[in-house]
């Protein structure tokens, strides 16, 4: 499927191109599809290339003088007509305490929504979501798919500190807070699973395209992998 695309100067040295301002899972693909183009075709000039939602951002070496011939090539590179094979993605069980402890806004959603925290949790764990992309922090999955019914807006004054592995809803989204930092999402629980972890060669296990799955444990269960990821033995 081909979309329409926009392209646009971002600076001296990079071109930004925007997809339709939808997040879905199709938009997602032609993005991950034209970045994997771009770097078959190993243009040298291209240093860096980030992707988001329904953008990617390609960084060259030097100063673009030729805008519109430098966007000549991707559009050219975007209508190669090489079959992508879909990647296939990975599905991930993520385990999260929704404890009272951890999850410290679950009573004001419950009140503003008029739904029990039961429930919100019910709703919260059955989706199974998409990670769009990785930004914000190391290892800050940017998840798609979460119940339209959990919608609740990002706090007015963000947190000074939000504690590791929080596990939060804002506006639209759901994700995970992969290192302790100021935020503004509301807090419903916490996984002991580490998001982040720079010692290992893939620091963020996780890759644009998985899926991610939340399962609830109790309080104990919580505290027994936590001891055996600080251990190094999970």
């Amino acid at each position: 499927m081909a979309f329409n695309l926009v392209y646009k100067r971002y600076g001296e040295r990079s071109i930004l191109i925007e997809w339709p301002s939808v997040i879905d899972k199709k938009t997602l693909f032609d993005v991950l599809a034209f970045k994997d183009k771009i770097l078959e075709n190993n243009i040298k000039s291209v240093v860096n290339i980030t992707h988001a939602y329904n953008s990617l951002l390609i960084t060259y070496e030097k100063n673009i003088i030729d805008f519109e011939s430098q966007c000549s090539t991707l559009k050219k590179i975007y209508n190669q007509n090489a079959t992508y094979e879909q990647p296939k993605f990975k599905q991930w069980k993520i385990p999260v305490c929704y404890d009272a402890v951890f999850g410290i806004d679950l009573e004001q959603m419950s009140k503003a929504k008029n739904c029990s925290k039961k429930d919100i949790i019910k709703r919260h764990s059955q989706a199974v979501y998409t990670v769009y992309f990785i930004g914000f922090l190391p290892g800050f999955l940017y998840l798609g798919g979460l119940d339209e019914t959990l919608y609740f807006p990002r706090k007015d004054t963000p947190r000074l500190k939000i504690e590791k592995g929080a596990v939060a809803i804002g506006g639209h989204q759901t994700g995970v807070y992969p290192n302790e930092s100021p935020g503004g999402w509301n807090i419903i629980g916490n996984t002991p699973i580490p998001f982040f972890d720079v010692k290992k060669e893939n620091p963020c296990f996780a890759s644009s395209g998985d899926r991610i799955e939340f399962y609830p444990i109790s309080l104990n269960k919580h505290h027994e992998i936590k001891t055996r990821v600080d251990a190094g033995d999970y």
